[in-house]
């Protein structure tokens, strides 16, 4: 028989809540509380460093698991497809509000549920209010996957023959900014703009002699490994002279904008027609999207439902408004300037001991290892680094020999440690902690003797021993503390 659960004042709210859900599912599939639990164990004592992740407060996390999940809300504030919905319909009128004041945004959207959903409905209204009445009607009778190459052409002549210029993979963009296999490298006739190959930074004259000759009707701006800043008002301007519309993804650093640490022409969205954000990276939210557009893109925006939408997730938007909440309070300003400090002095510290840093550093809350100099592949480094307790995740390098997969580096950033409470001596630590592995590491062969880009030899007692160094650093600097499961 369980223990009866203790009452609420002997243990913090956080944690009662905590027992209590986890009793409940417990009594209908134990082995998922067991992960659940398992989880919250393994990110208390690794030193997670993957750029794109965080810790939400235990109120948003909280704020997901109610009764707002079992609601149909399909359309947008007052014009729904379901009755029922006004309590949908406020926590979503909250949630936008939020949004708009803490960016300072003339619209905000909040339903999207990934940051990639948040860019299809970017771009299928930047298309919409491009194009009055495009004819679809030809492919009505197929699915999206079964569309082929031919297809795509003609579609994209039907809506005017678009194009869309943004960020190469290998330079820091995302898949989504015209990658070939995603749907957005389909929707659009694409090209690439690249970084300077020497300093690795953007070179704005070269965008703008590729936008003069490709002429797109979109560029994308923002990244997802790119470890400087982005002149947002040279790109409007860039976009303004080719007559393109400019859609900036700042999902990796929206927490920067809302903690006005990147400000003026740092901030995309004074400059930006269209915006697009995750909301659980920096931000600290629920795992979700969000647009935040310019007044004459709103009334398309609000058609993301049921454009490319499904039905919105009400819960989620709940934890959303949570979240903006939060981040409209001082504490997150200095939080936000602290990842950035944070990232700073740890690629410093890595400098220090020879690793090579992609750009010879960091203005933002990540940094990009070039590992090749260690005579390892991203691969390679990235399960290494696992092995010692270090979560990273590898990625391209500009110009990078591995390709997308295997990969040339590893990329680290700031956000979660930072929430964690760590700071400059910690990150001085972590970074010789990080080089220590990179040097003790090395490529493995095949089977048949010839190098691999997946094996790696490390000895086991020297990642052991890295490990528990790691979890002795970060059992000073305890992950939800208000939250104890007994």
């Amino acid at each position: 028989m369980e223990a009866e659960l203790p009452s609420l004042p002997s243990l913090p709210a956080e944690s009662v809540a905590a027992r209590a859900a986890l009793q409940v599912v417990r009594s209908i599939e134990p082995r998922i509380a067991d992960a659940i639990v398992g989880e919250l164990t393994d990110q208390r004592a690794s030193l997670k460093l993957i750029a794109s992740e965080n810790y939400a407060s235990p109120a948003v996390l909280l704020t997901m698991g109610n009764w707002l999940n079992d609601k149909y809300a399909e359309g947008t504030i007052g014009r729904r497809f379901y009755a029922g919905c006004r309590n949908v319909d406020a926590v979503e009128t909250i949630a936008a509000e939020h949004a708009r004041e803490l960016f300072g945004a003339s619209h905000a959207y909040v339903q999207p549920h990934s940051g990639i959903d948040a860019n299809l409905v970017a771009y299928w209204a930047i298309l919409a209010h491009r194009v009055e009445a495009p004819t679809l009607r030809r492919l009505e009778a197929k699915t999206v996957n079964n569309l082929s190459d031919a297809d795509w052409a003609q579609l994209r002549q039907d809506l005017g023959n678009q194009r869309m210029l943004g960020m190469s993979l290998d330079a820091g963009g995302h898949l989504t900014h015209g990658f070939r296999p995603n749907i957005s490298g389909k929707m659009f006739e694409q090209r690439s703009y690249g970084v300077d190959p020497v300093t690795g930074l953007l070179d704005y004259d070269a965008l703008l002699a590729t936008a003069r000759e490709f002429r797109p009707l979109v560029i994308v701006a923002g990244y997802s490994a790119y470890p400087r800043l982005v002149d947002f008002r040279r790109m409007r301007e860039i976009a303004d002279e080719v007559g393109a519309t400019l859609m900036v993804d700042m999902a990796h650093f929206a927490g920067l904008v809302a903690g006005k640490v990147l400000t003026g022409d740092l901030d995309p969205v004074p400059h930006a027609h269209i915006v697009t954000t995750t909301t659980h990276k920096s931000l600290r939210g629920p795992r979700g999207g969000m647009v935040l557009s310019q007044p004459e893109l709103a009334d398309q925006v609000n058609r993301g439902c049921p454009m490319v939408l499904g039905g919105p997730l009400p819960h989620v938007m709940a934890a959303k408004a949570v979240a903006l909440a939060e981040a409209r309070q001082p504490a997150f300003a200095d939080y936000a300037r602290r990842v950035v400090d944070n990232a700073g002095a740890l690629a410093e510290g890595l400098l220090r001991r020879g690793v090579r840093l992609v750009t010879g550093g960091t203005d933002n809350h990540l940094a990009l290892i070039d590992v090749a100099p260690d005579g390892l592949t991203g691969r390679q480094a990235e399960s290494a680094l696992l092995d010692s307790g270090i979560v990273t995740n590898r990625n391209a390098i500009p110009a990078d020999p591995n390709g997308a997969w295997f990969t040339s580096g590893v990329r680290i950033g700031t956000p979660a440690l930072t929430t964690r409470g760590l700071g400059a001596a910690e990150m001085d630590e972590i970074a010789d902690m990080i080089a220590g592995v990179l040097a003790a590491t090395s490529s493995g062969t095949t089977p048949e003797g010839s190098p691999s880009r997946v094996r790696y030899v490390l000895d086991p007692s020297f990642a052991a021993k890295t490990a528990a160094r790691a979890t002795e650093l970060v059992a000073g600097f305890p992950l939800y503390p208000s939250i104890d499961l007994g």
